[in-house]
């Protein structure tokens, strides 16, 4: 997963690309110095800055946009981003949803190239715009029309949330592989959450999650 020093995480809106951009934050930090840089300036809602605490206390640096959590109508992203992914030992950023969120992307992504990067496009099938693998290919391609970027890797994300289990994986088995096939990108793993992961053991390249994101009523 880090052959590279910049990992961008991308994806539909609820994909679960926050969750799976702390997940890979905590495991990189245990390596080398990494940090988290929160690109998300549309979407209010489950940003991995608003984690900063949980993220910090493990040592992991946290970029987000200035005004996060605040009233203020326009956020705005810190010179630190420029700073960090110029010069950071490892940086993961958690991109926005689709190609609106995406967007901002384009913005560093001359030096996001030249650095050397990996962009993981995370999917979903129980999400109501990614249902078939068309739709998720569609989304893909505008998202990287949007970041002047282009995907290396697909991971498979499908979830139900709390609701998720070993069923739930294996159903989106045949999803993501189609999805693989039509984008001629390797599906580097699937996740599952932790405590449903170990019974996956007929699944190749099965990553266990920690679910650090969750809506206020759970």
């Amino acid at each position: 997963m880090f052959g590279k020093a910049i990992t961008v995480v991308c994806g539909h809106y609820g994909a679960g690309k926050t969750n799976l951009s702390m997940n890979l934050a905590f495991d990189s930090s245990q390596s080398t110095e990494t940090t988290l840089i929160d690109l998300d300036i549309v979407n209010p809602y489950f940003r991995s800055s608003d984690y900063r605490k949980a993220l910090e206390a493990r040592g992991i640096r946290v970029i987000g946009p200035n005004f996060a959590n605040t009233n203020a109508d326009t956020p705005s992203l810190p010179p630190a981003v420029d700073v960090a992914l110029a010069r950071s030992d490892r940086v993961i950023i958690d991109a926005g949803g689709d190609d609106v969120g995406a967007t901002v992307l384009g913005r560093y992504s001359e030096t996001i190239r030249r650095r050397g990067y990996e962009m993981i496009y995370v999917i979903n099938m129980y999400r109501s715009m990614t249902q078939t693998p068309e739709d998720a290919v569609e989304v893909l391609r505008g998202i990287e029309a949007a970041s002047r970027l282009k995907a290396t890797g697909i991971v498979n994300n499908s979830h139900l949330k709390e609701s998720t289990g070993a069923d739930t994986v294996k159903a989106s088995m045949d999803f993501a592989d189609k999805v693989s096939r039509m984008t001629s990108l390797p599906l580097l793993f699937t996740t599952a959450p932790r405590v449903v992961a170990d019974s996956l053991n007929k699944i190749s390249n099965v990553y266990p999650l920690d679910i650090h994101v969750r809506t206020p009523w759970e």
